[in-house]
């Protein structure tokens, strides 16, 4: 999907890591959200109370994810899941797009 419909943006920024890492909160009619933004090459960790699905469209990445040693390539356009309650790191390598979906 390339775009959406009939949803309500957040004007206000989600601002993480001094700006490097930034989002808007996309709401949908059915209660979903999303949020669509931009990672600077740097290293992040983040953590979830959702499931979380994150589509990375455009950039490259290396991610661990909770319970693993093991450090995956990531590259747009491609996407990870993210349990609920856990933490995950991120080694971004070049700046990168995408959108994170919150599962409930």
């Amino acid at each position: 999907m390339s775009q959406f419909t009939n949803v309500t943006i957040d004007k206000k920024a989600n601002i993480y890591f001094d700006g490097r890492v930034t989002s808007r909160t996309i709401r949908f009619d059915d209660g979903t959200i999303k949020t669509l933004g931009i990672m600077m090459p740097g290293e992040y960790t983040f953590n979830t109370s959702d499931k979380e699905i994150m589509e990375i469209m455009s950039g490259e990445m290396e991610v661990q994810l909770p319970s693993s040693e093991e450090w995956i390539t990531i590259k747009g356009p491609q996407s990870f899941e993210v349990a609920a309650n856990s933490t995950f790191h991120l080694k971004v390598k070049s700046v990168s797009d995408y959108c994170c979906h919150f599962v409930q």
